[in-house]
């Protein structure tokens, strides 16, 4: 299987086979605020260092280092990054710099307004939340705010007829049931594809997807890589037992969230530590921690890595 088939256009296997400190940043992801005006029951926040909102001259200087490194595809989250005042002029500053693919994970609720003039700005990748396949369940995972999902639904079919747009559906002890359902409903939608994961708390085989049929899943590529994976016996998240690859994605892919450069946006998420300050030698840094780190050893590396990452790896060390 080729890199290129799985459905995420930052991966390749060129890029695997080829990175280096002199090949340029593949991927990077930028965390504004942590503020968001929905609690969904499977997020647990940021730490308590990266906290806030990033002044938007911080940001900014980020996204030159990165720019400066020739970066190819840039994401911002938060928190709700729709939330931070001066997200189009980090968008416009990331295209005006060369960035090629700029993409923006929300959770859909913002007024139709913020995501045309992001779309203006040049956001061309937008990732939504959708974790049901109706109101009742939607506004649940939403964390119980009513009239959420309407917005969201309205705003995915919008969106996905301007521009690529994904969903990420995340499943928990509290919606699993209606997984399939759910996966129906977002073809229905319009979008460009549909991610399917467990919460990291959660964390169990989503087999109830095993039945969508070939013709479904031809349409959406990553989708169909992640029900190849579960017809297989494998798991979204979790390195194999014996896998001993370096993560060589800390080379060329880069999460910042306060002060802190971080070795992958998942370490962030679940609370691991950082690989440094924010700083000029970002990557050379990142180098010493490749070489010393044992991800099959790391707890979070080990139980919460996601399934591209490791092929990702896989087909870097090959060649390393």
């Amino acid at each position: 299987m080729r890199l290129e088939d799985i459905g995420f256009y930052t991966l390749s296997d060129d890029r695997a086979i080829n990175v280096s400190l002199k090949t340029p940043l593949s991927r990077c992801e930028l965390i504004l605020t942590d503020a968001c005006n929905f609690k969904c029951p499977y997020c647990r926040g940021l730490r308590s260092d990266c906290k806030g909102t990033m002044p938007f001259e911080k940001a900014s200087s980020v996204v030159k280092y990165w720019t400066d490194e020739n970066l190819i595809n840039i994401r911002f989250s938060g928190g709700e990054p729709t939330l931070y005042k001066r997200l189009s002029d980090l968008v416009s500053q990331a295209r005006d710099n060369g960035v090629k693919r700029i993409a923006v994970s929300t959770n859909g609720s913002a007024n139709w307004n913020k995501y045309s003039e992001l779309i203006d700005a040049g956001v061309n990748d937008f990732s939504i939340s959708l974790d049901g396949c109706c109101a009742s369940v939607g506004d649940i995972m939403a964390g119980g705010i009513s009239g959420a999902w309407d917005r969201v639904i309205e705003n995915i079919m919008k969106i996905s007829s301007k521009t690529y747009c994904s969903v990420g559906m995340v499943f928990t002890e509290d919606n699993i049931h209606d997984c399939l359902n759910s996966v129906k409903f977002a073809d229905s939608l319009g979008v460009s594809d549909i991610r399917v994961i467990p919460s990291a708390q959660y964390n169990k085989a989503l087999n109830a997807l095993a039945e969508l049929g070939k013709d479904f899943l031809t349409k959406y590529p990553i989708l169909n890589y992640r029900i190849n994976n579960i017809k297989e016996g494998r798991h979204v998240r979790g390195i194999p037992k014996g896998n001993k690859d370096r993560c060589w994605l800390a080379l060329d892919d880069m999460a910042i969230s306060g002060n802190w450069n971080f070795p992958c946006i998942i370490h962030l998420r679940e609370g691991g530590n950082p690989v440094g300050k924010i700083g000029p030698n970002m990557r050379e840094e990142r180098l010493a921690w490749l070489k010393s780190h044992e991800p099959w050893k790391d707890p979070i590396c080990k139980n919460n890595c996601l399934d591209v990452c490791i092929d990702h790896n896989k087909t870097a060390s090959l060649y390393k």
